[in-house]
Parts: structure tokens; sequence; C-alpha cells
């Protein structure tokens, strides 16, 4: 519906299933993450995925949407800059800080985006990244943690699906092809 939507918990992954059911999210572009964030308590405000709603916009729809494993030493200076630019923080994750950061260098590609975004990272980051402007694309990029890349069969008429997850093991049952990204 040309919106990011999302569904959050602190429990286990079967009560995350039914939020995403009762809550009627349906897509055919996605992220998620089940691990904790190194900064924040383990609190559903603090879970990914992560949105930013542009500067100055907290109750506007979300424009970026991502999920992060590892830890960006630079979080704090990177958060006061973009707070002083206006942004308004949900969490006390440094997760938030790169999907603020990747929405303010967006203009029109979130490729270009996620490359201006990295380059200003400090520390060891595996990120898929979303933008409601973009539906059926997700950006990744890595360094210093693992992502790898996991290539799905292909349907008549139309492209395979594709996953990115930071273990071989999260792709085991839906592709047997893999790609460890450099």
């Amino acid at each position: 519906g040309g919106e990011l939507r999302r569904a959050r918990s602190t429990s286990r992954v079967a009560e995350l299933q039914a939020n995403v059911a009762d809550e009627g999210i349906s897509a055919s572009t996605g992220i998620a993450h089940t691990r904790w964030a190194t900064h924040g308590a383990p609190a559903v405000h603090n879970a990914h995925p992560h949105f930013s709603h542009g500067s100055e916009a907290a109750t506007r729809p979300a424009r970026v949407g991502m999920v992060h494993n590892g830890i960006i030493e630079n979080h704090d200076e990177l958060r006061a800059a973009l707070r002083a630019r206006g942004y308004v923080f949900a969490s006390q994750t440094d997760t938030e800080v790169i999907a603020h950061l990747i929405d303010s260098l967006y203009d029109g590609d979130l490729f270009v985006a996620v490359q201006a975004a990295v380059a200003q990272l400090h520390g060891a980051y595996a990120i898929a990244v979303v933008h409601r402007d973009e539906p059926h694309r997700v950006v990744g990029a890595r360094a210093g943690s693992p992502l790898i890349l996991g290539v799905g069969s292909a349907q008549e008429g139309m492209a395979g699906e594709c996953f990115l997850a930071s273990d071989a093991m999260a792709l085991a049952g839906v592709t047997d092809q893999i790609v460890y990204l450099e």
C-alpha cells in the first residue's frame, strides 16, 4: 500500500508471527532481525526494524526501514549531528542512527544513500535497508560483520527471490545457493 509497516516483539518469533497476522501485514519485500541491539534495553522500542520518518517528522509515515547486526562506534556523534538537523529518536540504538543517516542522504536512490552513509560509519556492521519509494529493493552493506546473499528459485515470468542474512544457517530451508559478500 505504499507504506512501510512493522511488527516488533520482545518475545519469541512465534509471537512476532502472530503480531504480523493480527496487523494484516503482507508484502513481497521485507526485512527482519531476531537479535537485540548492543545499545538500549531489551524493549519493543529498541527492537528491529528501525524506521526513519525524516527530520522533525516522527508522526509522518516512515521512509526508511532497516535492520543491523554489529556496533557503530561513532553513533553518539552521528546522533548529535542528526538531532541538530531535526531528527527525532525513538530508541537508544545505534541502528536508528543509521536509519536517520540514510534518510538524511536519500535523494531518489537508496543504493547511493547507503553508500554515502556507510562511508561515515566507524565499526562493524551488516545492514539491510528498504525505502518506501523503492518498494521492491533491499540494499545491504557490510564491514567487519558477515552478510550472506541467498539466491532462491525463479518463478515463471518473475525474477528469483533473494535473501540477506548474517549467518548461512538462517537460510537453511529457503535456499541452498549462498554467496558470502566480501
